[in-house]
């Protein structure tokens, strides 16, 4: 590919760190969203126009009717890990480039997630709304008595970077025993590192004490944890999903967290969010946080520059940092 003009012109579609789109200035004319507004695909597209590259997030879907309205268009960079907000085969037709975030924010993810996890485990936020609304007028021995994390059973299910990343966590840090089920086997030195235990899906919904989903979003992942899977699941087991909405069943979750099907769940990301499934507001043995694994100002820094970094990169030597496809 041949290089692009220095003063090409680019989308930046939600608010970012100033010093990133300064550092865009330098190399592009560059058009922000200052309001953080959530663009319809009809706004998205109008103000795309003209532009050679976006920075985009999950917010922002990137599909064939986009991409036929923006003609132009030359490469996409999402301020993510994950990009089910994309359709790469799309993407890759039209001759734009898809890049994500990976690896600046696993470490990260991986701490919130083991947050996530003692949160639901030792019931912190059902007992914080207890306190809060001046319930608590005695000590008793049993008072939000929740599930042991230490020595425990911590299931994973995907194990990629992140996986890997909160197996080492809880074998390391929590004398934990680690199982995993992913689409393919670790390699041997990766799984002693990890000291983690390969079992198919089975053994891990019926094993696990704490059970954390990690597995990217797909047509294959879709509720891939639904009522079935949850009726496998010991009824002291606890269910934790930093992966993305969808991957969890939401509806069929609230009704086994009401019924005592299993002990509790902790939920990041959810189906249709910011919304949230009725249901899972009014049972009480849920954590519910609004989608923020990666948010620290270091980390959600580190993602912008990155997506930058694939922009400039791209545009002025035609060769992305972490792409996802292959362009002519």
């Amino acid at each position: 590919m041949s290089s692009v003009s220095s003063r090409a012109s680019v989308l930046v579609s939600r608010s970012v760190f100033p010093e990133v789109v300064e550092r865009l200035r330098e190399h592009f004319d560059v058009q922000t969203n200052d309001e953080d507004a959530v663009w319809s695909p009809a706004e998205l597209a109008a103000r795309l126009q003209g532009k050679k590259g976006v920075l985009t997030t999950g917010s922002e879907r990137v599909d064939a009717a986009l991409l036929a309205a923006c003609p132009q268009l030359k490469i996409v960079a999402n301020i993510a890990v994950g990009y089910n907000n994309f359709d790469v085969p799309a993407m890759t037709a039209a001759g734009v480039l898809a890049t994500n975030t990976p690896d600046v924010l696993t470490e990260t993810t991986a701490d919130f997630g083991f947050a996530l996890l003692m949160a639901t485990a030792r019931r912190i936020s059902e007992s914080e709304h207890f306190l809060r609304a001046g319930q608590w007028n005695q000590w008793r021995l049993d008072l939000f008595a929740g599930a042991e994390v230490h020595g425990s059973t911590l299931g994973i299910l995907g194990m990629g970077r992140i996986g890997q990343a909160i197996a080492r966590r809880g074998a390391h840090g929590f004398g934990m025993k680690v199982i995993y089920h992913n689409r393919s086997r670790l390699d041997a030195a990766t799984e002693a590192e990890c000291k983690a235990r390969y079992v198919d899906k089975a053994e891990l919904l019926s094993s696990a004490d704490h059970l954390i989903l990690v597995l990217p979003y797909s047509a294959e992942s879709h509720h891939a944890i639904g009522a079935a899977e949850i009726a496998q699941m010991k009824p002291t087991a606890t269910l934790v999903n930093i992966a993305r909405g969808g991957i969890v069943d939401d509806a069929a979750l609230a009704v086994a967290l009401r019924e005592k099907r299993i002990a509790a769940a902790g939920l990041d990301v959810y189906e249709g969010e910011p919304k949230v499934h009725p249901d899972l507001l009014t049972v009480p043995n849920v954590v519910l946080t609004p989608h923020i694994a990666s948010a620290t100002i270091a980390t959600r820094k580190a993602m912008a520059n990155l997506a930058a970094d694939n922009v400039i990169a791209f545009l002025t030597t035609g060769r992305a940092v972490t792409p996802i496809n292959t362009v002519a």
